[in-house]
């Protein structure tokens, strides 16, 4: 197996919601490469990870063992960044020389990709395939668009409430039970540990801050008749806004610092003991296990607006999809039932705790670690997606949610002003997406 050019730039927290949009029929263009080769060089595009290593061990197992089974085939694996996948992976829809064969992608992506004409339908595939009947009906959702399978779900990621035990035993305070807890026992750390983030937030961190929004009656969008509209600016939403963006300042995490952050700067901030709290994914506990804060810190459910309540939570995971670019679309389709396989899944948990998308892989995942419980129990209690809308790749990309709350932290503008003017831009989205 040849291992091309790694990036090495921090990739935005991910963690994706399943899909099953219908709004938008997909393109019509034909980029099918009209082949089907047998042997030759097929070419992976991975997600890189905060710490990539474990990652990329147990994908040379994979890559190595479908090599070996497959006489006369090379793979090239590539691992890029998250936050500029959007415009590598659409260039690649247009050039099909230059683009790989098989890539990783995120389920908010799922819509957009399959109207841009670039994912492969794998339906026939998926169900002749014994390992798919054990796939959990979200992750399923997560690639299928109008009926139709565009990839195996890779892994599925919920996010929880990391807490430091001993900062919060040496301080006297007890684990925050509602939202309003939440923040003000991360102003309470911050004011006796000024060297740490109480909660640490970030402005980029769109996937920690839904959770707020969902959990005071807000919605990102509402659906009618097959038309998105934004919900960012409903009183309930505004709410919710206000309470995130409340965490940023000198008090807890300083908007100079915070602003910028997405949601793996936050994780690695808490890895290395620099915050009490973050709002981390399943996904994150293996960079966290490996920092300085090992054996010293718990894992709860986010908490909700009430007492006893869980905040909605985004359900999201990765896919691994086939182009329909592919020369070698037999052998690409091998290859993404092998690195999303269940063999693959439980080594990819054990390594980094991504959470199998198999329901008897995660039972047993869960009965190996106690770590998965609280996200296990998030996923039970209630989960939300982004709007099922191809527009939604877009909202993402060109940053709608993050600039609102990063005008909101400068002070720029007031939640009701940066919440109008995201509602505006995602209404634009919503209308070009058709």
């Amino acid at each position: 197996m040849k291992l091309i050019a790694r990036f090495t730039a921090p990739v935005a927290a991910l963690a994706l919601a399943g899909l099953t949009a219908t709004a938008c029929a997909p393109q019509t263009s034909d980029n099918g490469a009209g082949r089907d080769d047998r042997s030759g060089t097929l070419r992976v595009w991975l997600f890189q990870e905060v710490n990539n290593t474990p990652k990329e061990q147990v994908v040379d197992a994979a890559v190595a063992a479908f090599e070996k089974s497959h006489e006369g085939t090379e793979v090239e694996v590539e691992y890029i960044p998250v936050d500029t996948r959007a415009q590598r992976i659409k260039a690649a829809f247009n050039d099909p020389d230059s683009a790989p064969d098989v890539i990783e992608y995120g389920n908010t992506d799922t819509a957009g990709y399959v109207k841009d004409g670039g994912l492969a339908d794998v339906s026939a595939e998926f169900a002749a395939w014994d390992e798919a009947k054990d796939t959990d009906p979200t992750a399923r959702a997560s690639v299928t668009v109008g009926g139709k399978v565009y990839g195996a779900p890779l892994f599925v990621g919920v996010r929880a409430l990391y807490y430091r035990t001993d900062v919060l035993d040496e301080l006297g305070l007890g684990v925050p039970t509602t939202q309003d807890e939440l923040i003000a026992t991360a102003k309470k750390i911050r004011k006796e540990r000024p060297e740490l983030y109480g909660l640490a937030v970030g402005g980029a961190y769109t996937y920690g801050a839904m959770p707020f929004i969902w959990a005071n009656g807000g919605e990102m969008a509402v659906e009618k008749d097959g038309t998105w509209k934004a919900a960012i600016d409903g009183a309930a939403a505004q709410k919710g806004i206000a309470a995130y963006t409340s965490l940023f300042g000198d008090d807890n995490c300083p908007a100079a610092k915070c602003a910028s952050m997405g949601g793996n700067a936050t994780a690695t901030a808490f890895a290395a003991g620099k915050a009490a709290m973050v709002i981390g994914g399943d996904f994150s506990h293996q960079a966290i296990e490996a920092g300085a804060v090992k054996g010293k810190y718990a894992v709860v459910p986010l908490p909700g607006r009430n007492k006893g309540e869980i905040a909605p939570a985004f359900a999201g995971g990765n896919n691994i999809g086939v182009l329909r670019s592919t020369g070698h679309r037999t052998l690409a389709v091998d290859l993404m039932k092998r690195l999303a396989g269940k063999e693959t899944q439980a080594e990819l948990f054990d390594a980094m705790g991504f959470l199998p998308t198999y329901t008897d892989v995660r039972d047993t995942a869960a009965k190996k670690e106690p770590f998965v419980a609280p996200f296990i129990e998030t996923l039970a209690a209630d989960t939300k997606f982004v709007p099922a809308s191809p527009a939604w790749g877009q909202i993402d990309a060109s940053l709608v949610l993050p600039t609102m709350f990063q005008e909101i932290v400068s002070g720029k503008k007031d939640v009701p002003a940066a919440a109008g003017d995201a509602a505006k831009k995602m209404d634009a989205a919503f209308a070009s997406a058709g």
